[in-house]
């Protein structure tokens, strides 16, 4: 088994690496499209802006690699922005187009919010959500880390695995089949985040 984490020329990855071979698994940033395509499962990274990722992703043609990834069925799972990413559309500086696995928009928390929206968070799992495999020995209302401003509206209740608050109710997990995208980031939630990101490599 082989994890790539997808280098896009966005932020500094090797947090996101350790956390992986932190815990015996085998998982390599690169921007070699040979081993990308190679590998069983994907890291899609996000760190900053939604344009300047969707715009470093598209610049190395790294967009089509993931939707190809995403058709194949090979589980690939989204960070931060990276789960942002995923959706149709984010309204940072504008709006931009996404990937559009699963349906809706990126917007900013409302004015009366303090943002960024920094520091340890719960996240409950939908019931009707529970036994999905990125949770795995997870409880329910556990703490992750956050830094974000915007965060995920989607139209469809059944792509959403879990939830946070902060002012609102907001999605903070999300995925639909072989993907899955998360809010926080795990590579700096401890134990919790370890887990997951083992859960996922399980997937």
């Amino acid at each position: 088994m082989s994890i790539a984490i997808i280098d896009y020329g966005v932020g500094n990855l090797r947090s996101v690496e350790k956390a992986f071979t932190s815990q015996g698994i085998e998982a390599a940033v690169t921007s070699d499209e040979k081993i990308l395509r190679a590998a069983d499962k994907l890291v899609l990274p996000g760190v900053g802006a939604f344009k300047a990722c969707m715009d470093g992703l598209r610049a190395r043609g790294f967009d089509e690699l993931v939707l190809d990834a995403a058709k194949a069925g090979k589980p690939i799972i989204g960070l931060c922005v990276g789960l942002q990413m995923m959706f149709e559309e984010g309204h940072e500086f504008g709006v931009h187009k996404g990937l559009g696995l699963m349906p809706g928009r990126v917007v900013k928390f409302p004015d009366k919010l303090r943002v960024p929206h920094i520091g340890w968070n719960q996240v409950a799992f939908r019931y009707d959500q529970a036994d999905h495999p990125v949770f795995s020995e997870l409880p329910s209302e556990t703490f992750f880390y956050f830094v974000h401003s915007y965060y995920v509206e989607t139209p469809d209740v059944s792509c959403v695995l879990g939830e946070t608050d902060y002012g609102m109710r907001y999605a903070s997990i999300c995925g639909r089949d072989n993907v899955v995208g998360v809010q926080f980031h795990p590579e700096k939630s401890q134990t919790a985040g370890l887990k997951l990101l083992r859960n996922f490599s399980e997937m």
